[in-house]
Formats: structure tokens, sequence, C-alpha cells
């Protein structure tokens, strides 16, 4: 569990080795901890107990989908910012997601490693704590 000075990336996918795969590139490139979790549900338990910056959630989930899992989460959590992933065809600018000012991004898969660095860097809720890029 990181230090509860240092804010984490979580990463929710129901795809364990997707998950890890997404987990294993951030750890590579941003100086910050990362978590990872392939239930949505124990995700949900979990965050209420850790310093959260930045969370990625897959779309398309058994039982609780990303979107479903953000409303449920969000409002644990002020001032984070959620950024799902997708490899169906949605847009930020759906209807679906006027309610969900958290859901800060839609990102389509394929996408490339840098990207999603990028948008976590882009949305994380301070400048004092976020966390820098390996070069």
């Amino acid at each position: 569990m990181p230090s509860s000075q240092q804010k984490a990336v979580v990463i929710i996918d129901d795809e364990k080795s997707y998950g890890d795969l997404l987990s294993q590139l951030l750890i590579d490139n941003l100086d910050c901890p990362v978590l990872t979790y392939s239930n949505p549900q124990e995700a949900l338990d979990a965050l209420p107990q850790l310093n959260v910056g930045v969370v990625v959630t897959d779309f398309f989930m058994p039982d609780l989908n990303g979107v479903q899992f953000i409303r449920r989460a969000a409002p644990n959590l002020p001032g984070v910012a959620f950024i799902m992933i997708t490899g169906h065809p949605l847009k930020l600018s759906d209807e679906s997601f006027d309610d969900i000012p958290a859901l800060k991004a839609v990102v389509s898969k394929p996408f490339k490693w840098n990207e999603l660095c990028d948008l976590v860097l882009e949305h994380w809720p301070d400048a004092d704590s976020r966390p820098k890029a390996s070069t």
C-alpha cells in the first residue's frame, strides 16, 4: 500500500493480464504507486482507504461496467479524476456522461501508452503531488 502522503493511480480492469500490463506501463513511466484491481466491487471497497490521484477503469466489465463504477466511486472521492478505457465506440460527449463530471476522458483501445500517461498527468488533482514522467 502506498504511503498516505503519495497519491496512487488505481486501475480497474476485469482482464487481469490487461490491468497488469497497464499497471506496468504506468509504473515504468510515472514515479507514483499504481494499484490494480480485477474486481470492480473490491476496488470500490478499497478506495476509501487509499490516497487516490487518478482512477483508470475499463468500461466493459461483468456485474458493474465502468460508468456504473464511476457513478458509485466518484461521490466518495471528491476531486479525483476518472479515465475510462474502452474497446467500444463511446465518446465523452455522449449524453450518458453529462451527469458524471469526474469522468475526464474516454480512451479507445488500442491506444499508445504515453497517451494514458499524459491523461493521468493532465488530470492529476494537484500540482504538488503530480508524479513526474520518467524519461
